[in-house]
């Protein structure tokens, strides 16, 4: 393999078959990845786990006809770097895929992000440094009625949220007000709506949730009063992305301000997307909205770093929900290790070129 600079290796983005459509995953962004990567000069294509076999010399893989608008299958080269995509957990979890992502790791095949992110252990991960500790909010697993009513006598305001969640699914948000009647207020979210249950007992609270969790493990965290615009709270979505020399930078900065009866920011349950120096702005001034924004591209380095050096794992991008309460104190919220799509186009183009820039970097790395 040559070593020099303008090396450019072979991409192949990471997913799963589908019997209906080929292969699993947002097939728009897996065209804007393919086009990007293609007009950057690189040899790039989809490949199914079912169909990466890392011994043989090429490798049955998916390219776009922009003419005939069709997915086209054909033999491409062994990829030097894999970019995984796999979309869910669940098959994410599945021994074949656990095996083939640890084949392509003792292979001498780049892969980075090898798995979805856990939030019990990001937090667990973030409170190891002194740096990160401090951004994050109060949080407990939550495993009994008792351990529950503990944490409200302490924290009276909390979400719950499943460990491994994905857009806001599953999230509720909990309220105790001791003098009310029924002083245990419960605001479960569904895809638009939500829906508040009261409760005057523990006990019947606790029934509650457990209708909704189920068996899905849960966490409990100390409930933040977000900045707000409009008495609508919002937080900041920050991509932190490896760039062409191998370190974290920050790829771009987000709004997303929460629907009106939304618990959560996300676009998908009604929240919409902002200019975060805007929102601040209107808030803090203009001043302390820079230095405020400076602030978050260093927290969010910080975090990154952090997180990697937690998980154990090569990584080279993450999204993350940090939150600005009333004080402009910065808090982390969420890391996802498979980012989605960013709205803004300054910052999707963007996001789309580190792929490669970083990917070229492991290549020329890995060639040492």
């Amino acid at each position: 393999m040559s070593l020099h600079d303008d090396f450019k290796p072979v991409i192949a983005v990471l997913t799963m078959h589908d019997q209906q459509r080929m292969f699993r995953g947002n097939h728009q962004n897996f065209q804007d990845i393919l086009q990007t990567g293609e007009s950057m000069g690189y040899v790039v294509y989809i490949v199914t786990v079912r169909d990466l076999d890392v011994t043989a010399p090429t490798v049955r893989g998916y390219t776009y006809n922009k003419g005939s608008g069709k997915w086209i299958s054909q033999p491409f080269p062994l990829p030097h770097v894999l970019y995984n995509r796999i979309p869910n957990r669940e098959d994410e979890r599945k021994p074949s895929v656990q095996r083939k992502i640890d084949e392509c790791l003792q292979s001498g095949i780049e892969l980075y992000n090898p798995f979805f992110f856990n939030k019990w252990n990001l937090f667990e991960w973030l409170k190891k440094s002194k740096s990160t500790q401090q951004l994050v909010p109060y949080t407990r697993r939550m495993r009994s009625a008792s351990s529950l009513g503990t944490v409200l006598r302490t924290y009276p305001y909390l979400y719950l949220k499943p460990e491994s969640g994905k857009a806001g699914k599953g999230i509720m948000m909990l309220k105790f007000q001791e003098k009310e009647k029924l002083p245990y207020r419960l605001k479960i979210q569904n895809t638009r709506k939500s829906m508040t249950y009261k409760a005057a007992t523990l006990s019947k609270l606790w029934a509650r949730i457990r209708k909704e969790t189920g068996r899905t493990p849960y966490i409990m965290q100390q409930g933040i009063e977000l900045a707000s615009s409009h008495k609508r709270p919002f937080d900041l979505r920050v991509l932190v992305q490896k760039n062409g020399k191998g370190q974290w930078s920050v790829t771009g900065i987000g709004a997303r301000l929460a629907g009106s009866r939304s618990i959560t920011t996300h676009v998908p349950r009604g929240g919409t997307v902002e200019d975060p120096e805007e929102l601040l702005t209107d808030l803090f001034g203009e001043e302390i909205t820079t230095a405020l924004m400076k602030r978050v591209k260093s927290t969010s380095l910080m975090i990154a770093r952090q997180v990697e050096r937690g998980s154990g794992y090569k990584l080279g991008e993450m999204s993350m929900d940090l939150g600005v309460d009333d004080l402009g104190e910065i808090w982390f919220f969420e890391a996802n290790a498979k980012p989605m799509k960013f709205d803004e186009p300054q910052i999707r183009r963007r996001s789309l070129e580190r792929i490669f820039q970083y990917s070229a970097y492991l290549a020329r790395q890995s060639a040492r």
